[in-house]
């Protein structure tokens, strides 16, 4: 069952910092946009493994922190096995340490226990890690599949 998460577009607290990564889980903060929003979770023909309304986040989070003068990325997850931050490898850990060094903040879009990955992650990083989500509660949900053409 997926962690319902409500989204915090605006981060006043970051534009202190000259850079800030940010790190997208993308399981239950996908589903949780794509329930808000009346939207497909995967469309799986036109975006592979990509949630058009958790994309549009990301992409407003970014520039919003951007027009502030905050220099932004994403780490982004090219595996279906890296898509759920709170079951990273250690490996996958490594590679956030490495990466997490060269930013001042870092932005966790998921639930507390992707914090806490994220946290445990890049304890030796001198970076400040910020929960981008809260959790509202506990999703239950029915997937459908939906063929082009097929409404």
């Amino acid at each position: 069952m997926p962690v319902y998460l409500k989204d915090i577009e605006e981060f006043p607290e970051l534009e202190r910092f000259k850079s800030v990564l940010i790190i997208p889980c993308r399981f239950c903060p996908a589903a949780s946009m794509a329930v808000r929003t009346k939207r497909p979770y995967f469309e799986s023909l036109r975006r592979f493994l990509k949630t058009a309304s958790y994309e549009e986040l990301i992409k407003t989070i970014k520039s919003n922190l951007e027009k502030k003068g905050v220099k932004t990325d994403v780490f982004n997850s090219r595996w279906l096995h890296q898509f759920v931050v709170c079951m990273w490898t250690i490996r996958r850990r490594k590679k956030l340490l490495k990466r997490a060094k060269e930013y001042d903040a870092l932005v966790v879009l998921g639930c507390e226990a992707a914090v806490d990955t994220v946290h445990d992650a890049v304890k030796s990083a001198s970076c400040k890690v910020f929960q981008g989500m809260r959790s509202e509660g506990i999703m239950s949900i029915q997937p459908r599949l939906h063929m082009p053409g097929n409404t």
